[in-house]
């Protein structure tokens, strides 16, 4: 049967259509693909819970445990980072990608070079086996008595996190911006270990030490919505095992308060495509 060229001329305009509104979705897809990469640097300052250390040196006949022991950390960065290498105090970078349109949602690499170090002249309960015989006194830890404990270059928590933004206050032009972040993650530590016990040094090390998880709150200022200022308060809890010290290992776990200080930058993944471009929009229209 022979087709009326009408219909024919009819259909092929259909065809044509679809082609064509595939198309313009396909474009308007791709005008409004989404993406934001950011970083930042900065210096932290923390607090330490108190933990017990386990050291177990099998040929020397020691398990034991420094029990209940304090810690602190060694910012570096109180007296000056001008006159010293980036990487030298405290610091800390956050990678990530904001990923959907609203560009709320976003997947970070997150690293804090944390210093932790056993505060001297403490007395500690040492308790367990001490050379083949059950020990449970006190001692005074410090350097002058054979002892230290160093994650000084650094306890480094690494984490991969979620993060999520909500917005807080912005100008209708959205150079300025003020957000509130929530994070949440775990991933591996990476110590630097470096310790005497009662003499035995250890031969100072890094290595993958353990794991830890974290939350953080910050509060970040944007400027002319490429440049930030981040200041965040974050709890880490952190655990250490298979430590390399002189003929054994050591384990131990603690949590962590810090406060965070960061300068970072914006920068979208695709032309045209802005941070907040929708709420930027949005305050225009009103």
């Amino acid at each position: 049967m022979k087709l009326n060229s009408k219909v024919l001329l009819a259909v092929l305009s259909i065809i044509l259509m679809t082609v064509s509104e595939g198309k313009a979705q396909t474009k308007s897809k791709k005008k409004h693909k989404t993406g934001s990469i950011y970083f930042s640097w900065g210096y932290n300052q923390e607090s330490y819970t108190r933990s017990s250390i386990h050291v177990k040196q099998g040929a020397l006949g020691n398990d034991y445990e420094l029990v209940n022991v304090r810690a602190q950390d060694h910012q570096g960065w109180n007296d000056g980072i001008t006159n010293k290498a980036l990487t030298i105090p405290q610091y800390n970078y956050r990678l990530g990608y904001y990923f959907n349109e609203k560009q709320d949602l976003a997947i970070e690499l997150n690293f804090d070079h944390t210093k932790y170090i056993v505060s001297g002249n403490q007395n500690v309960r040492v308790k367990g086996t001490f050379g083949n015989r059950s020990v449970d006194s006190s001692v005074l830890y410090s350097e002058q008595t054979g002892n230290y404990y160093f994650l000084n270059n650094g306890a480094n928590f690494f984490l991969f996190n979620i993060v999520k933004r909500v917005g807080l206050y912005h100008v209708p032009s959205n150079n300025v911006r003020v957000d509130l972040t929530g994070k949440v993650g775990i991933g591996p530590v990476i110590p630097h270990v470096e310790n005497s016990f009662f003499g035995n040094r250890n031969d100072p090390h890094f290595q993958l030490g353990g794991w830890n998880t974290g939350v953080e709150l910050a509060l970040r200022v944007t400027i002319m919505k490429y440049g930030y200022l981040e200041f965040s308060q974050k709890l880490d809890y952190a655990r250490y095992s298979h430590l390399k010290i002189y003929e054994g290992e050591a384990r131990q776990a603690f949590g962590t308060y810090e406060s965070i200080l960061s300068l970072g930058f914006i920068l979208p993944t695709t032309k045209g495509n802005w941070m907040f471009h929708k709420e930027a929009t949005a305050a225009k229209d009103k």
